[in-house]
């Protein structure tokens, strides 16, 4: 399986953006799929998650409102739709998936399969 995420870029604060990953290699709707960040220096961090079904969104309370995480079953893509966007959510976002999950989790050590991360820089 890989996740091919995209969408990165610089933006300035309150803007949106909006981030793609493609899963390839395998049966899209039987993976849990997850967004997941890195600001410099800091752990990686819980952003967004979905259950296999396409349901159960969770959110992390410091994106909660202003993140959304839909998916596209025919295109084998899962969105992160981001708003008002800070100067804090700047950070390295990673898509990932599991197979073995039903539902979704907020804990990374749940996914097996990570994408490459694309870099979210927001100025102020």
């Amino acid at each position: 399986v890989q996740l091919q995420a995209s969408g990165g870029g610089l933006v300035q604060a309150g803007d949106s953006l909006r981030l793609s990953c493609v899963v390839s290699g395998g049966r899209f709707s039987g993976y849990a799929l997850g967004w997941f960040r890195q600001a410099p220096g800091k752990e990686r961090e819980f952003v967004a998650a979905i259950s296999r079904g396409g349901g159960g969104t969770i959110y992390a309370d410091s994106v909660k409102g202003r993140f959304a995480m839909p998916r596209d079953t025919a295109k084998n893509t899962v969105f992160l739709q981001m708003r008002h966007l800070r100067p804090e959510d700047t950070a390295v976002y990673y898509c990932t998936a599991s197979s073995r999950l039903i539902y979704s989790s907020l804990t990374s050590r749940n996914y097996e399969y990570w994408g490459q991360g694309t870099l979210v820089t927001v100025s102020s």
